[in-house]
């Protein structure tokens, strides 16, 4: 009885967790892997046809083209982000005077860069009469808008998600400060370098959060929104170059209001993210090492 009582006073705590989980995850994930099989405008009732979404996906230019763009985004972005956030990691893990300012100073992108503020400010910047043309122009580097121009506006975004390296980098931090001081001593009695150390200790030890951060980073990735759509025109332009794959998805459900068909996409997305994952965890057994 007492055993019992204990029990159930658990799942009255519980409770409430339960109940958030089943009505703000559990339900709304029912009801969109529901809907994916309805023609549903927001206006009528959803009409069931089967895996009609579906079988539109893979005939849809713009969806496989957002997934593209998307895949690439990713593939350049994340490890560009991550050799940055380990620079910085590695500037930073030594204690020196100012090290939790400077440290808070290099986190703060992370905290504001997918704000709508900092899309804008950094469309700006790089518009006609922004600070990179003004920078540039110093140079002799004629003026353009590098936000309206297809062959550069990726880049753009890209550099703002660079920028964003904060938060892989405290995680960084948090790894070289386990490595063991005495495999650097005893490589340094064997002679070696420092570029030795970083191959042959840093990057050994560090292995698992750096596939930790590659992991994570990637799911971001194909979650980008809001700096492609505010960088962007909003409409995935110029030219679907900014078209990314939650883009895509928000167009479709409250531009053109294909509920069914934007939640196909989303379970597509899910899909998609599955595979990247499967190939990257398939991956790590030949780099990540988990032992000392």
């Amino acid at each position: 009885m007492h055993d019992f009582t204990r029990t159930s006073t658990g799942f009255l705590f519980l409770s409430p967790w339960f109940v958030g989980v089943a009505g703000l995850v559990v339900a709304p994930l029912a009801f969109s892997l529901y809907l994916s099989f309805t023609d549903y405008d927001l206006l009528g009732s959803p009409e069931w046809i089967g895996f009609g979404n579906y079988r539109e996906l893979f005939g849809d230019d713009r969806y496989l083209h957002s997934m593209k763009l998307t895949l690439g985004y990713a593939v350049i972005s994340v490890p560009l982000q991550l050799i940055t956030a380990l620079a910085a990691a590695l500037l930073l893990a030594p204690a020196r005077r100012g090290q939790g300012f400077y440290r808070a100073l290099f986190y703060l992108p992370s905290l504001l860069g997918a704000s709508v503020a900092v899309s804008i400010t950094w469309r700006a910047l790089f518009d006609y009469g922004g600070g990179v043309n003004s920078f540039l122009g110093t140079f002799g580097i004629e003026e353009r808008s590098w936000v309206n121009d297809p062959s550069t506006v990726l880049w753009v975004i890209i550099a703002l998600e660079i920028w964003r390296f904060g938060a892989p980098m405290v995680i960084f931090i948090a790894g070289l400060q386990q490595i063991p001081r005495e495999l650097y001593e005893a490589a340094s009695i064997d002679g070696s370098g420092a570029v030795t150390k970083f191959i042959h200790i840093t990057v050994p030890m560090l292995s698992p959060i750096i596939f930790f951060n590659l992991v994570l980073g990637t799911i971001q990735a194909f979650q980008t929104f809001t700096p492609a759509q505010l960088v962007g025109d909003g409409r995935g332009g110029p030219a679907d170059s900014t078209l990314f794959y939650a883009v895509n998805l928000y167009i479709q459900a409250f531009e053109y209001q294909r509920m069914g068909y934007a939640s196909a996409i989303a379970w597509g997305m899910l899909a998609v993210l599955a595979v990247v994952a499967g190939l990257l965890f398939w991956s790590s057994r030949r780099w990540v090492h988990y032992g000392n």
